[in-house]
């Protein structure tokens, strides 16, 4: 096995595999969601066959959806989305306080075709990374809807807040949740393989909401807006990059702004930017029950522009992407 991290830069790591891709049986790649993507593609346009390297993918840093998942499997040939790629969630200081396993994957690949059982269950209309946690070594409470933890660090860390939103849910809460949804993620799993399946209680985090822009009085999530754009109609035009703000016009009507960067050697056309435009709206009108009461219809088709891989103003090459901005 070759673990390979974002500490070399793309080209380096797509050099390495290029010239010891013969001697890996198996390949991991960590990073942040959006630079394996970026690795991913790039190595597919250049002509590398990811699937001859049973890809497995580690992740952190950032809340990614079940169709970005299924997209990336596609595209390095992962044999099953449940075993093939673990999220991480921690801090520098902290270290790691939970992690993706198969059946937190299970479960929210599950949740995220059922958002109606998924807002029932968070509370809230975006799906969080879902993961489980060992309370002997890293013990979760909620103060106002805040995750706060306490950890046998080198230094202890007690009660410890990093603005971070999510909740707990036990091992037997969760199961019997969806139950009363007609879905039971251990046979589901035990179909496949009798890995991965842990009593361990849940921890869902959201991550800190002024990522979130106001529309209308509905919160919008980044993660409403990337379903969209990861429909198999759309994926291939485009990075997954964006950035959403809310504007006025000219008469002070507001409006919701979606600039959208373009996948490499992929033209601006009018016809992508009404097919991403009408994804978008969907996938809002979906998952997002505040945007599908509280917008009016008029105003709910976002205005969206498409701009090139690499724009300097909005997607600038080498900096940590924002999505949103006020």
């Amino acid at each position: 096995m070759t673990v390979i991290t974002p500490g070399n830069n793309k080209q380096e790591i797509l050099r390495i595999v290029r010239e010891l891709g013969t001697a890996f049986d198996q390949v991991v790649l960590l990073g942040y969601p959006p630079f394996l993507k970026d690795v991913i593609d790039t190595g597919i346009t250049t002509g590398i066959e990811w699937q001859r390297y049973q890809i497995k993918l580690v992740t952190a840093g950032e809340v990614f959806s079940e169709e970005w998942r299924t997209l990336i499997g596609e595209r390095v040939g992962f044999q099953h989305p449940c075993f093939d790629s673990a999220s991480l969630y921690g801090t520098a200081d902290a270290g790691v306080l939970g992690n993706e396993t198969a059946l937190s994957i299970c479960i929210r690949r599950f949740l995220a075709a059922h958002p109606d059982a998924a807002r029932t269950l968070f509370g809230e209309s975006r799906l969080p990374t879902l993961l489980q946690y060992d309370p002997l070594s890293r013990f979760f409470e909620v103060k106002e809807n805040t995750l706060i933890f306490s950890g046998d660090n080198g230094i202890p860390l007690v009660r410890y807040n990093i603005l971070d939103t999510g909740g707990i849910i036990s091992y037997d809460a969760m199961l019997q949740f969806l139950a009363q949804w007609g879905f039971d993620p251990l046979a589901e799993l035990r179909s496949y393989s009798n890995r991965g399946i842990r009593q361990l209680p849940f921890v869902f985090v959201f991550g800190r909401s002024h990522f979130t822009v106001s529309y209308f009085g509905a919160n919008i999530y980044p993660e409403n807006i990337s379903v969209g754009l990861e429909q198999p109609e759309i994926r291939d035009w485009v990075t997954g990059k964006f950035v959403m703000q809310v504007k006025e016009d000219a008469d002070r009507n507001k409006f919701l702004s979606i600039v959208v960067e373009l996948a490499p050697k992929q033209e601006a056309s009018e016809d992508k930017r009404q097919a991403i435009a009408s994804s978008i709206l969907s996938q809002l009108l979906r998952l997002n029950s505040e945007f599908a009461h509280y917008v009016p219809s008029q105003y709910q088709t976002p205005l969206v522009f498409l701009a090139p891989t690499g724009d300097p103003e909005y997607f600038p090459v080498g900096v940590k992407h924002r999505y949103t901005r006020q």
